[in-house]
């Protein structure tokens, strides 16, 4: 028989008639607003134009792009230590760790932003010294905790906790299999986090990181209420000079919508590398990689 058997060939979904009609309903929907939009004089789009790339504009983004990427640093870093604590086989250790992820998960951000920018409210002066003794150093909170540090300290602490709870969830990802396997060749608790945990958790860990990072970038605008010139605060400045309110805030709306598509892209393809990398391999296959040497009872 030539040619391929028509049981074998693969079958083409049918579009139905009412998939049709929503695709036109979309299409016009979308084509009104963007006319209203495009043709309603109080979007003011000249003004838009002329500050999109204003310096000060750029100098908040400038800002804005330091702050999520200075935060996720520091807060995937300390979540990491976070949630090997929370991991911990001792109490005390993962309890801190838990309450500490309790604290700062339960409470919104702008309110801890606020707390921090305040704290010379409870402690004027904090002292750094050995414990009973007078060798120390004073620290005047109220100037070193001015709107940048406390912007920064309040979103890495409020990201680290988490970042703790994605990253302890990629280590439950982990096979039990893979874990008896180091345990059996005899490894140490940090070499097995170091060599086996962690390497295998990523798949797990980075594409909600990716989200992290985005969600970031936007949470940066709540530190516009401590009076820091981020990219929203940069917006209100100007037109509270202006009065051109509606377009310096769709200024401000496009650079996190720009940015937004800019970091959706590198995590839409981490996503795909590691989604084709754990679905290369079969799940039986996976479980136990590592194998003890001869004369070891498994």
């Amino acid at each position: 028989m030539n040619g391929i058997d028509p049981a074998l060939k693969p079958r083409l979904r049918r579009r139905s008639s009412f998939e049709y009609v929503a695709w036109v309903v979309s299409i016009l929907f979308g084509a009104g607003i963007l006319f209203s939009v495009s043709t309603n004089p109080n979007f003011k789009w000249d003004v838009v134009a002329k500050y999109f790339t204003h310096e000060s504009i750029l100098r908040g983004l400038m800002l804005t792009i330091f702050l999520t990427v200075a935060s996720m640093v520091l807060g995937t870093l300390l979540g990491l230590v976070i949630a090997i604590m929370r991991s911990s086989s001792i109490k005390p250790i993962a309890a801190t760790a838990g309450a500490f992820i309790t604290l700062f998960r339960g409470t919104p951000v702008l309110v801890q932003l606020i707390f921090w920018f305040n704290i010379s409210a409870l402690y004027p002066n904090l002292t750094i010294g050995v414990p009973f003794t007078d060798i120390g150093t004073a620290i005047d909170t109220n100037a070193l905790m001015g709107p940048i540090t406390a912007a920064l300290v309040g979103l890495t602490l409020n990201e680290a906790a988490y970042m703790a709870e994605i990253i302890r969830g990629g280590f439950s990802s982990v096979g039990k299999g893979q874990i008896e396997a180091a345990d059996s060749l005899g490894m140490s608790a940090a070499t097995k986090m170091r060599k086996i945990i962690i390497p295998q958790a990523m798949p797990s860990i980075i594409p909600a990181t990716g989200n992290q990072v985005i969600g970031m970038f936007k949470e940066t605008s709540l530190v516009s209420v401590l009076g820091v010139a981020e990219l929203l605060q940069s917006a209100q400045l100007i037109y509270a000079r202006t009065y051109e309110t509606i377009p310096l805030l769709i200024v401000a709306s496009l650079w996190y919508l720009v940015m937004t598509l800019v970091l959706s892209y590198p995590q839409s393809k981490l996503e795909q590398k590691y989604s084709h990398t754990s679905a290369r391999v079969p799940r039986k296959s996976r479980k136990v990689v590592l194998t003890a040497p001869e004369g070891i009872a498994r």
